[in-house]
Formats: C-alpha cells, sequence, structure tokens
C-alpha cells in the first residue's frame, strides 16, 4: 500500500520541478526528499522521474501516478477540512492571507483587537500577494481584491466587502515647488510588474524623466513620500498619509471590490465565522476611506 506521505513528496517534485523546490515547500532538507522518493520508486517498482540538466521531468509511469496521486490529495483535503469544520472550539490556528498593504495601512490594529478578544486563538498572518490555495488549507481565510466575481473559484465561500478605489499621490512639498517652478524632473514611480496605466497623465502635473521602478507596494509608498514624483495608491493609503496629496486634475479609480474568502467545511468552524464576521463588520466601517470619500482632494 502507498504511503501518502511519499505521495506528498512526489507531488512536490512534480510541481516545483526540482528537490530543492520541493524541499523548501516541504520545510525539509533535500536529502529527505530524495529518499522519499526512493522509497516511492521501490514500493511502485518503476522510476518516476527523469533528471535532466534542467531539473526532474516526470518519466511516463510518473505521469500515470501523477493523476492518482493528485486525487489522493484532494480526498486527503476534503477529510481534513470536515475534520476542521466540525471542530467548534475557540482555540487553535487561523491562517489568514492577504496583501501585504491591507495588512500593514489598514487591517492590523483589527487583526491585534480580534487577538486580544480571543487569546485563545492563535493567528497567522500571510502577508502576500501571491494566492494562497485556500482548497489546500495553505489559508483559511483571504482577504482578496477581486476585479470579477465570475472569477472567484466556485467551491470557495464570499463574504462581500466595500469597494476600493486608488488615485494619484505626491507629497504636498513636491506639489509646492512643482507649482513654483522648481526645474527638478517628477517622476512615475510604478511596481515593475503592474507598469503605469493608460490613465497615468490625466492630471495637471506632467512627469519628466524615466520612471523610478519598484518591486512592491511598501517600497513604492517609501518612494513616493520622499519626494521622487507621484504614483498610484489605495487611497486607504494615500489619503491617511499627511506627507502626501491626490495630484490636481486626476479622478479616483476602482481597484475591485474587498471579498473574505473561505471554502468548504472550513467556514463552519467557530474561530473562522467569528474571524470573518468581525473583520466584515470593521471593512463595512471603512468604506468611505477605501472609496476615497474621506477627504475632498486638494
Amino acid at each position: 500500500m502507498t504511503d501518502w506521505d511519499d505521495i506528498r513528496y512526489f507531488l512536490a517534485i512534480a510541481r516545483g520541478g526540482s528537490v530543492r523546490a520541493a524541499a523548501e515547500r516541504l520545510g525539509v532538507n533535500h536529502t529527505t526528499v530524495l529518499r522519499r522518493i526512493a522509497q516511492l520508486e521501490e514500493r511502485l517498482g518503476a522510476q518516476m522521474f527523469e533528471k535532466l540538466p534542467s531539473g526532474y521531468r516526470l518519466t511516463a509511469a510518473g505521469e500515470e501516478v501523477l493523476e492518482f496521486a493528485e486525487q489522493m490529495e484532494a480526498s486527503s483535503n476534503r477529510l481534513e477540512t470536515r475534520i476542521f469544520g466540525r471542530d467548534q472550539g475557540i482555540r487553535g490556528l487561523l491562517r489568514v492571507t492577504l496583501a501585504p498593504t491591507l495588512a500593514t495601512h489598514l487591517l492590523m490594529p483589527d487583526f491585534a483587537e480580534f487577538a486580544r478578544l480571543h487569546p485563545d486563538i492563535e493567528m497567522e498572518i500571510l502577508s502576500t500577494g501571491e494566492v494562497a490555495n485556500l482548497t489546500n488549507r495553505e489559508a483559511d481565510v483571504a482577504i482578496r481584491v477581486v476585479y470579477d466575481r465570475k472569477a472567484l473559484p466556485l467551491n470557495l465561500h464570499g463574504l462581500k466587502g466595500p469597494e476600493l478605489f486608488g488615485g494619484v499621490y505626491m507629497t504636498r512639498d513636491r506639489l509646492a515647488a512643482w507649482r513654483a517652478g522648481a526645474p527638478d524632473p517628477i517622476r512615475w514611480i510604478v511596481i515593475s510588474i503592474h507598469g503605469i496605466p493608460d490613465w497615468a497623465g490625466e492630471g495637471e502635473v506632467r512627469t519628466t524623466g524615466v520612471p523610478f521602478r519598484t518591486t512592491d507596494g511598501e517600497t513604492q509608498i517609501v518612494a513616493v513620500r520622499q519626494g521622487f514624483g507621484m504614483t498610484t495608491l489605495p487611497c486607504f493609503v494615500g489619503d491617511a498619509d499627511p506627507l502626501l496629496v491626490r495630484v490636481p486634475g486626476t479622478d479616483l479609480h476602482m481597484h475591485g471590490t474587498l471579498w473574505l474568502l473561505t471554502q468548504g467545511e472550513t467556514r463552519k468552524t467557530k474561530r473562522v465565522r467569528l474571524f470573518t464576521e468581525f473583520v466584515s463588520r470593521r471593512l463595512a466601517a471603512y468604506a468611505p476611506l477605501l472609496a476615497g470619500l474621506s477627504v475632498s482632494g486638494d
């Protein structure tokens, strides 16, 4: 009989393409991964992977095993979430995933308040822009900006929150200097993977010089506060910063709608229900800030 634990190692290599990637995903060393794969191959009497300079590739036998391995994984996840869903205690681990900016600039005080109200719930905040797989229990709750509701997986349960808007911001001092005719170039500060939006040139202030590129939202915020130029930010970040002001002549643009997402049986647990209801109320209270209605502009 095949050991499910060995199958986990097999899937990790099949998806990661290397022993190193599998070891990092599973939190073990590479020798453990090699040993578990050797055990599986011995038990099945077939070689699962072909080792190439570019990494590990499934053999024909490995391709056949992959289909059954994924079915085993799905069954294991369904069993785990069903058992987890029956857990009505308010003690235990609660994993929440959301974008770093939402965590650091909006919801962390609320998470702290929730932790004070429920000291026996161990919270783990996965502050990342990557989408955690709720089905595989990488997270219990996801707080995500959703652009198209139809794009949500059918197996996820969603609590719809407020709409999220963004605007164009620069420092008050930099705007004053531009109005006074300062010759320094005004640069677009942009997260590299997003690029400069089509509507970037709407306002009265025109950018000059080459863009200033960053790799993440926190660096982008620090850069605009240093007066490099202007950038797009969520209203809850830009409007709350006393150093920043909306660029005259620019409009707000909708980024999407915030959703609280849970999966299957998981959402029935008491700690998940308590958390989603708590955060849903807080998000509703933040609706004017998220929509950019908390200031009138400058």
